[in-house]
């Protein structure tokens, strides 16, 4: 694939108007390009803005080696995005929006005034600036017979010719946003390698009782530790906060589990989850207290004054323990420490925060080229990575769409970039 005789310059298409695509489009006008960007919704940066609602959190404060490691086992693939945009320079990236930021006591960082919209809207600023034309509502449907792009446009189908495409149509999460899969089977059919979708960051079904969800359906389990042994033994810990719902539990101490419980659930068809309910107490002390004489007063009275359990805690150790274990203040000690929750399933994808599987690092060359679609990069979440909440999700996705920008503008200086691609027609 080659420009065309007649063009001025190459014309690359973006498909996706998320922080990936709008990355590559903005890293593509630098190096003196035509860019379009297409996105199926009416206004690009949806999903974008979304993720702003609470707390804008762009990436985080972490030392590189942590930060990496928080990706897993595509830790090695990542790094390598990194490396050209990572956390300290996604921050000046920012500032030079005109954006300020700050580090809270998390390490997480965030715009100064904690909003998304502020920071997308100097963003499209500058690509308008750039000459990048933004196409909404055109929803990709492919490819037809000639290698030409086809959209879905209010005004009917459209077929646009590109020297190049970047995707970054993220993943199967949120469809209402635009993130909905649709993609996969067709670069299946063109041999691409891509692992199922599944959920990330996600919650989990779990097999409470009519009491328990109708009594305590929606309300936050404060202050617990959670453990779960992975697939592999690892053991992993972490504290803070979640939600019992109807279903299950959701929240960001669920989160930051979810790739191991999701994993176990995939392996086995469950979960154990283990709560310390009482962080801050070992679980010799609540023996010794447990073991007093109660002078009249009930369980859960007991639970509230000796062990600071309140009444949605209380409600767990019933719903999670014997009779026989309530009863007994060792036993009871102990399932306070270390109570086991099973975990039956996880929530519908499309309630996922973000999603796992996608393109596979194996489908795609160093610039993220499909090697079975020579002209064609992917960018963010459609590719086969995951990562915790936490600006790490966001980072990747920025990151990658510079990789793929990189990636295309040194394939068109290649010498062979001549021959008739998926990408031209």
């Amino acid at each position: 694939m080659s420009p065309s005789a007649h063009s001025p310059k190459p014309m690359i298409a973006v498909i996706g108007g998320g922080p990936a695509g709008l990355m590559a489009a903005e890293r593509l006008a630098q190096a003196g390009l035509g860019v379009q960007v297409f996105d199926a919704m009416p206004s690009v940066g949806r999903k974008f803005l979304l993720a702003g609602v609470g707390g804008m959190n762009i990436t985080h404060s972490e030392p590189t080696a942590p930060f990496v490691s928080r990706y897993r086992e595509a830790a090695p693939w990542v790094g390598q995005w990194l490396d050209r945009l990572g956390g300290p320079a996604l921050r000046e990236w920012i500032h030079g929006l005109g954006v300020d930021t700050f580090v809270g006591s998390s390490g997480r960082v965030f715009p100064t005034d904690m909003k998304a919209a502020p920071l997308l809207r100097a963003w499209l600023k500058r690509l308008r600036e750039a000459d990048v034309e933004l196409h909404t509502r055109h929803r990709w449907q492919g490819w037809d017979e000639r290698h030409q792009l086809i959209f879905d446009t209010p005004e009917g189908l459209r077929q646009v010719r590109a020297d190049a495409v970047v995707l970054a149509l993220g993943g199967g999460s949120w469809a209402r946003l635009g993130s909905d899969g649709a993609w996969v089977p067709w670069l299946r059919q063109r041999g691409v390698d891509i692992r199922d979708l599944r959920p990330a960051n996600c919650g989990f079904t779990a097999d409470w009782s009519e009491h328990l969800r109708q009594r305590f359906s929606g309300q936050p389990l404060k202050q617990v530790i959670a453990r779960v042994t992975a697939v592999d033994g690892q053991q992993l810990e972490r504290r803070g906060e979640c939600v019992v719902t109807e279903s299950g539990l959701e929240g960001s101490l669920i989160y930051a589990l979810s790739a191991e419980l999701r994993g176990l659930i995939e392996h086995q068809g469950h979960a154990e989850l283990h709560l310390d309910l009482a962080p801050d107490r070992s679980q010799a002390q609540l023996s010794e207290l447990l073991a007093q004489p109660r002078k009249g007063q009930s369980l859960a009275a007991v639970l509230r004054k000796r062990a600071g359990l309140d009444p949605l805690k209380t409600a767990l150790l019933h719903e999670c323990l014997t009779k026989d274990e309530t009863a007994d203040p060792q036993r009871l000690a102990q399932g306070i420490k270390q109570l086991p929750v099973r975990l039956t399933g996880t929530r519908p994808l499309d309630e996922a925060i973000s999603s796992a599987g996608g393109v596979t690092a194996q489908a795609l060359d160093e610039g993220l080229m499909l090697t079975a679609l020579p002209g064609v990069f992917c960018a963010g979440e459609m590719l086969d990575w995951e990562a915790p909440t936490g600006g790490y999700l966001l980072t990747a996705c920025f990151a990658s769409g510079r990789v793929a920008a990189e990636g295309v503008i040194e394939w068109l200086r290649r010498p062979s970039t001549s021959s008739t691609s998926e990408a031209d027609g």
